[in-house]
C-alpha cells in the first residue's frame, strides 16, 4: 500500500524513495478535477502511478500537477510523470519553470550538490512549455465545490518556492516552507541549503501562519494538526541555528563540530539524533546541507 486517505478529498503518496520509507510524499486531490501536489524524483514516478491506482484515478482524469519549487526531491520527476498524464499542466513558479523546460543547468547544479544521490533520484526528463502554467501570488486553481487551493508564494527555502493552502479545510501543503516533520519522533529539521535567504524564510513564516491553518501537510513527510503553533515553533528553531551557527562560524569551528552543537542545543535534533545517523540520505542531503547554509550565509552577511 502507497496511499493514506487524509480527508474525503485529499490523499496522501508515501513515494519510498530509494527504499526509504516516510521520506517523499505526494498528495492527491480529487474531486470534479484531480491535482497532485510534488512529484518526487524521476525514480519514484512508478510508485505514485501505482498510489493514482489505488485510489481508482486514470491517468486521463489528472488536470494539475503543483511542485512547490524545483529542488530533485520535488519536482524531479514532473517530466516523467507529465509523459504519463496526457491532460495535466504543471503548475511551477516563474522563476523554476525555465529549468523545468531545459533541466540541464538543474541536472549539473543538483549533481554538483547532492554527489551520488542524484543517481538514486534519476534523470530530469524536460516538460514541453506548453504545459506549465506559471501563476500569480494568490492565484486559485478549482477543483470541485469544495477543494479550491491557493497559491501562496513562500520565498526563502529557495528563490521560487510556493506553497498551497486548501481554505475549506484549511490545510497547507508546504513543500520545505516548513521544514522536514519526523512524524514517528514528532520533530522537525530545518532544510535551509544555500543559498539561505533567512529573513525571507521567516517572513514567508509569518505568511503562512496568518492563514491561520489546521493542518500541515508536508512533503517530507506526512499531516500534522496545530499547524500555527508548529509554524511558530520553526520559526524559533531557526533562530536558534542561526545563533548557533553564527558563534561557531565566529569560532572558526568545522562543520561536524558546529553539527554536533546544534545537538546539544536543540531539544528536536536530539530527538532525531539516532534516526538521523541510520538515514544516510537525510543527513547528508538535509541535514549536512541545511547548516552549510547557514555558514554560508554569515560567510556572506557577517554574524550576528
Amino acid at each position: 500500500m502507497y496511499t493514506t486517505k487524509l480527508n474525503d478529498y485529499a490523499y496522501l503518496i508515501d513515494l519510498k524513495t530509494a527504499g526509504y520509507d516516510n521520506f517523499i510524499g505526494s498528495y492527491v486531490l480529487k474531486e470534479d478535477k484531480v491535482a497532485i501536489v510534488e512529484t518526487g524524483p524521476t525514480s519514484s514516478i512508478p510508485n505514485l502511478l501505482a498510489g493514482l491506482k489505488e485510489l481508482d484515478i486514470q491517468t486521463e482524469a489528472v488536470s494539475y500537477v503543483l511542485v512547490s519549487h524545483i529542488h530533485m526531491d520535488h519536482a524531479g520527476g514532473a517530466g516523467a510523470l507529465l509523459h504519463k498524464l496526457p491532460n495535466a499542466k504543471l503548475l511551477v513558479q516563474k522563476r523554476g519553470a525555465p529549468h523545468m523546460v531545459n533541466p540541464e543547468k538543474l541536472w549539473v547544479n543538483s549533481k554538483k550538490v547532492l554527489g551520488k544521490i542524484v543517481d538514486s533520484y534519476g534523470p530530469i526528463l524536460p516538460v514541453p512549455e506548453n504545459r506549465i502554467i506559471i501563476p500569480e501570488d494568490g492565484m486559485i486553481i478549482d477543483l470541485g465545490e469544495h477543494i479550491k487551493l491557493q497559491v501562496i508564494e513562500t520565498l526563502g527555502h529557495a528563490s521560487h518556492h510556493q506553497s498551497f493552502y486548501e481554505k475549506e479545510s484549511r490545510t497547507l501543503f508546504l513543500g520545505d516552507a516548513g521544514g522536514i516533520y519526523l512524524q514517528k519522533l514528532d520533530a522537525v529539521i530545518p532544510t535551509t541549503p544555500p543559498p539561505l535567504h533567512l529573513e525571507m524564510k521567516l517572513s514567508s513564516l509569518e505568511k503562512l501562519m496568518s492563514l491561520e491553518p489546521k493542518m500541515l501537510c508536508y512533503t517530507h513527510f506526512g499531516h500534522a494538526s496545530n499547524a500555527v503553533s508548529r509554524l511558530q515553533a520553526y520559526g524559533e528553531q531557526l533562530r536558534l541555528w542561526a545563533s548557533i551557527v553564527s558563534e561557531s562560524t565566529e569560532k572558526g569551528d568545522d562543520l561536524e563540530a558546529t553539527y554536533a552543537k546544534i545537538i546539544e542545543q536543540d531539544p528536536f535534533m536530539k530527538k532525531a539524533e539516532e534516526f538521523i545517523k541510520r538515514h544516510v540520505m537525510l543527513r547528508q542531503s538535509v541535514v549536512l546541507q541545511s547548516i552549510q547554509g547557514f555558514i554560508q550565509y554569515f560567510k556572506k552577511n557577517g554574524t550576528v
